[in-house]
């Protein structure tokens, strides 16, 4: 129940014990005053005092009883309005918009201070993620320049050396080129969090990027004798960033062939419908737990069996491709059976809509 309907129904219950302690009021009243008419005229009134009291509770107590309902609605109502304001305000409330400030009244009482105290916290909030967003450009920026320089110095090596250290030198150059990956992704993500991405929107013919994707699942899959299949490609233009949809089409479809399984297959579909483009990517793999399946897109998750595979890959891929998606104002889902099929879903809105 809320606080509104609650203080109503104190306001109704404190206004019928009124309306009684009025009644006996007049009860006793009347009683008195026939009783000193019987003792001074000697004789009893035909005139009973109950009808006078039910006279008077028709005609005043009823109305003003009606009265006191509106007006105590219509006052807790006003009353209210701030706190449904600071409400519906304070659920628009994310690590995105902390910076802004939520409404105040202004008029100092204990729910403007109270709003006063939680835009003092949203500020400290918004404080401590910037600090973490600075900390995360930093350190991909710093980290970058001795992994190049390594990176360099290894294919150095590996070109001067002979076949005694090359395995080593090449297993340390794949470690460093992982790092740059992880660097990299952890750079975009902090950028984009920041706002300091800025995405084009030009119109981009989906069905083309799909058909790229394919191809790329192509060569992926056929190291792994994995089979690809492109089983509905239709025609759809959205409006977006063309290298950042090319690189979540990527994204998917890199997943799609490291997180299965050999002899496996890989499913590609593209429809649309009179609003949105839809493609889903399929895998057979060994499938994601429902337990995790609402985890999959936060940062550095992989799901016990991606740990236990040694798949190459850091757990950014599908927050990368999260955030791409939400860019351009689309849906990404996830639905999984285990040791059976896996099926990441986007909805992009077609161009114009």
């Amino acid at each position: 129940m809320s606080i509104r309907a609650r203080l109503t129904l104190w306001y109704a219950g404190i206004l019928f014990i009124s309306v009684l302690i009025i009644t006996g009021l007049s009860y006793n009243e009347f009683t008195r005053e026939r009783a000193k008419l019987i003792a001074s005229n000697g004789q009893e009134e035909e005139n009973d005092s109950w009808e006078d009291i039910a006279q008077i509770g028709l005609s005043c107590g009823l109305p003003a009883a009606a009265i006191g309902l509106a007006g105590g609605w219509w006052l807790m109502r006003k009353a209210m309005k701030p706190v449904t304001a600071l409400t519906e305000a304070a659920s628009r409330v994310n690590d995105r918009n902390l910076h802004q400030q939520l409404p105040r009244t202004g008029n100092g009482d204990e729910l403007d201070r109270l709003t006063e105290v939680f835009n003092a916290m949203t500020a400290r909030l918004d404080d401590s993620f910037n600090r973490i967003r600075e900390f995360t450009l930093h350190a991909s920026h710093e980290l970058k320049t001795p992994l190049t320089v390594m990176h360099g110095e290894l294919e150095t090596a590996l070109r001067d050396d002979a076949t005694a250290n090359r395995e080593r030198l090449l297993s340390q150059l794949d470690e460093v080129q992982r790092l740059g990956k992880i660097v990299d992704a952890l750079s975009l993500l902090t950028k984009a969090d920041a706002g300091l991405i800025t995405l084009k929107a030009e119109p981009v013919r989906l069905d083309e990027l799909v058909r790229e994707g394919f191809a790329d699942a192509q060569i992926l899959a056929q190291p792994h004798r994995i089979k690809t299949d492109l089983s509905r490609c239709e025609e759809a233009s959205v409006s977006g960033d063309r290298h950042r949809l090319r690189q979540l089409l990527l994204n998917l479809t890199d997943n799609a062939v490291k997180y299965n399984q050999p002899d496996g297959s890989v499913t590609i579909d593209l429809h649309r419908n009179e609003k949105f483009a839809e493609f889903k990517i399929t895998n057979t793999g060994a499938g994601i737990p429902p337990e995790l399946q609402t985890r999959v897109f936060d940062r550095f998750f992989r799901c016990d069996s991606a740990h236990g595979n040694a798949v190459d890959g850091c757990g950014l891929g599908l927050s990368i491709a999260q955030w791409i998606v939400q860019a351009h104002k689309g849906e990404i889902q996830i639905a999984s059976d285990a040791a059976k099929l896996t099926t990441v879903t986007v909805r992009l809105p077609l161009a114009g809509n």
